[in-house]
């Protein structure tokens, strides 16, 4: 089970760090992702880190302002989201992969958590 927490509301240029806690299984030996969904609009990948921290890979409209990390021994991942724009504004869900690796597809993944919502104002 994953559990998403950290969102809010902010204004843009604002920071906020989501968390994405598992519990009822080891997450630590699978790659793990976060995806976002805005209203009217399909989800999309924003970053994934592979099982043993490396391998991250950014959405291009997040890359530089957001940073993924995790902490395999507390079973946590983050996302670390700086310099917040309007159009972040969405449903943030943390997901765990089938394997150690993940590409950026949603299929790749099998557990997801019940997404956290970040509202950026202008």
């Amino acid at each position: 089970q994953l559990q998403a927490s950290g969102g809010g509301l902010v204004q843009a240029g604002d920071s906020l760090r989501l968390s994405c806690a598992a519990s009822g299984r080891t997450f630590s030996s699978y790659a793990m992702g976060w995806f976002r969904q805005a209203p009217g609009k399909e989800r999309e990948f924003v970053a994934k880190i592979a099982w043993n921290g490396d391998g991250s890979t950014y959405a291009d409209s997040v890359k530089g302002r957001f940073t993924i990390s995790r902490d395999r021994a507390k079973n946590v991942m983050y996302l670390q989201m700086n310099n917040l724009k309007p159009e972040d504004t969405a449903v943030y869900y943390c997901a765990s992969a089938r394997g150690a690796w993940a590409s950026t597809s949603g299929n790749d993944y099998r557990y997801w958590g019940q997404g956290t919502q970040v509202t950026v104002s202008s």
